[in-house]
């Protein structure tokens, strides 16, 4: 542990060492280096698509289908060949999962504000 005098010291030179940096005021521009970094980003192509949850099953390239409730951290998996077979190659994966999850829900309350599973597609 330094003693009080060091520490003064040493708040004295940390003053002086910081570089002095133009800061940009709230309602300023932000600089086009910041907005290049976020474009060339891998992560902003993946996020351009549509979410997971408004494909149709026959878009999907996963072969098992993932759906868990953000309420009760329950997790449902289904083939797509079953899902395909029984709720049509068309269907959107966002109502197949929210059917599978309502099927098995174990969060009823009788209201139906608080009804139900909140699904988290994956």
């Amino acid at each position: 542990m330094p003693t009080p005098k060091q520490m003064d010291k040493m708040a004295a030179l940390a003053g002086r060492n910081v570089p002095q940096k133009a800061e940009l005021s709230p309602d300023a521009d932000l600089p086009a280096e910041y907005w290049q970094a976020l474009l060339d980003d891998a992560r902003a192509d993946a996020r351009s698509g549509p979410p997971g949850g408004a494909l149709r099953l026959s878009q999907i390239p996963q072969h098992i289908l993932r759906v868990g409730c953000r309420r009760c951290a329950r997790i449902v998996e289904i083939q797509k060949v079953d899902a395909a077979r029984l709720y049509g190659r068309e269907a959107l994966w966002k109502d197949v999962g929210r059917r599978l999850l309502d099927n098995t829900c174990t969060q009823r309350t009788g209201r139906h504000e608080e009804d139900g599973c909140w699904p988290a597609f994956e």
